[in-house]
């Protein structure tokens, strides 16, 4: 970890804005609206840093996950606070009754965030793929309205073998609605298995 410099994470965040400008195309023609996607910070953060950023482990939050596989393994999600997932759905589905609380859940919100997760986690790794030339398989995501803490923990148990730091993604969506420019911020966590550590920074120049 002492040898990944800002510059590598420089070049992960400039595969996430190619990623990002991919996926915002996707999303505008689901919505109907133009949406544009940054992001506008990678950083390399330990357990109790990631934590935080969420908003502590006890924070429930929407939570969409799937296992890398292919030339690098390990585990990615896409967290969002229950109050923003549930706007942004709102506006995908055009139901402005749909609440991730109640139960049982809309089955069509469900499945439009499941598709966005689809949208935003192919995205980034279709872009980290294409730079690297790292054959990356994403498999379908799954989601999850839970605690932060119990969604992130099936990721760390595998990582927390070999240390204790992530890569985290931050993401902003920006979409053009009735009362201006609506925003939503949301963060993207790659937890890479053990072993593919070193083939995905050997390719950015960490030796």
């Amino acid at each position: 970890m002492k040898k990944i410099t800002s510059l590598h994470l420089d070049v992960l965040k400039e595969i996430g804005n190619i990623g990002a400008a991919h996926a915002a195309t996707s999303l505008s023609g689901l919505l109907g609206k133009k949406v544009d996607m940054r992001v506008p910070k990678v950083e390399m953060v330990d357990f109790t840093d990631m934590m935080e950023l969420a908003g502590g482990p006890e924070t429930v939050v929407v939570g969409i996950y799937l296992r890398i596989e292919g030339d690098i393994e390990g585990s990615m999600f896409f967290i969002l606070p229950v109050e923003q997932a549930t706007s942004l759905i709102r506006r995908l589905i055009n139901d402005e009754q749909f609440e991730f609380s109640q139960k049982p859940e809309f089955e069509l919100g469900l499945s439009a965030m499941q598709e966005m997760g689809n949208i935003l986690s192919g995205s980034y790794l279709s872009a980290l793929s294409d730079f690297t030339g790292l054959k990356i398989y994403p498999t379908v995501p799954g989601l999850s309205v839970d605690m932060f803490g119990a969604i992130i923990s099936i990721g760390l148990i595998e990582l927390s073998q070999i240390g204790d730091h992530v890569i985290v993604i931050n993401t902003t969506i920006y979409e053009d609605g009735c009362c201006g420019r609506e925003e939503v911020r949301g963060h993207f966590f790659l937890l890479p298995d053990p072993n593919s550590f070193e083939p995905l920074f050997k390719v950015l120049g960490v030796t």
